[in-house]
């Protein structure tokens, strides 16, 4: 009796799919096209790191991350910051937090992989989002 009811429970394990985010690991173009980020794992949990800027800084060098709210990172380079940190999958979407080395401020943030392959980001303020659409690139 009980064999057939480890079967059971088994069969019924099996038949249930587990409820997952599809996964946004991959290099992607920013919505602006001014930046590749390239998300994987950093640790045990999914992260997202500039990995090219396309655009120069004022001063017609790199870009700096010049709006850091800690000033000893305001002189370092944009190429190979942290921007996506603690991404985690949480059925529908993925949740962590955003930097925004433009303003030098973080956020909730979310992204959800679309059917036409883009990825879907948010950063979020309270319930007030702004989206932003990155395309798959190499």
């Amino acid at each position: 009796m009980k064999s057939s009811h480890l079967l059971a429970v088994s069969l019924l394990a099996t038949a249930i799919p587990a409820c997952a985010a599809e996964p946004i690991a991959g290099k992607w173009l920013t919505t602006e096209r001014d930046s590749i980020i390239e998300i994987g794992q950093c640790g045990g949990v999914t992260c997202g790191t500039v990995l090219h800027v396309f655009k120069q800084g004022p001063d017609g060098r790199r870009m700096l991350d010049s709006h850091n709210p800690s000033p000893e990172l305001r002189d370092r380079p944009v190429q190979g910051i942290t921007v996506l940190t603690d991404f985690h999958d949480e059925g529908s979407d993925w949740r962590g937090k955003i930097y925004d080395p433009k303003s030098g401020k973080s956020y909730k943030a979310f992204a959800t992989r679309k059917p036409d392959g883009t990825l879907l980001v948010q950063g979020c303020i309270a319930f007030i989002c702004r989206s932003f659409i990155w395309t798959p690139t190499r």
